[in-house]
């Protein structure tokens, strides 16, 4: 179980910390401009994939779901989504507001986080 738990929270991390980076990466696309629908789809396909600032963290981003399917095999679901889900959207505040893409966090933001972590411990705890 804690196995399970461990692998939650890696999940969380690897798919928490990745979402402010490949929202970075993404920046230029809305500037991709071709002449048909295909076109305007393979353009920003190309434009994304030769982009390492957008793969890096994408690669990451899917490594995080290989672990997610580690996590679900050992946990019940009513476990994992919402675990893995909360402490993705804390580790996502947390690292947008560190590299500075979004504004830093205020008293507010931080009480939100530490009760979602919190909660989160709590439905994990609830099922040891």
């Amino acid at each position: 179980m804690l196995n399970g738990l461990g692998l939650l929270f890696l999940t969380g991390v690897l798919w928490g910390c990745t979402n402010p980076f490949i929202r970075q990466g993404t920046k230029g696309l809305c500037l991709v401009q071709a002449k048909s629908k295909v076109g305007q789809l393979y353009a920003e396909v190309v434009f994304l994939l030769s982009n390492w600032k957008y793969v890096l963290p994408w690669l990451i981003n899917q490594a995080g779901s290989l672990v997610y399917l580690m996590a679900v095999q050992r946990l019940p679901l009513s476990t994992a989504v919402p675990t893995a889900n909360s402490l993705a959207f804390a580790f996502t505040a947390i690292t947008a507001a560190a590299i500075g893409s979004e504004e830093p966090l205020d008293s507010r933001a931080i009480l939100g986080v530490v009760l979602v972590v919190g909660g989160t411990f709590l439905c994990c705890m609830d099922n040891v």
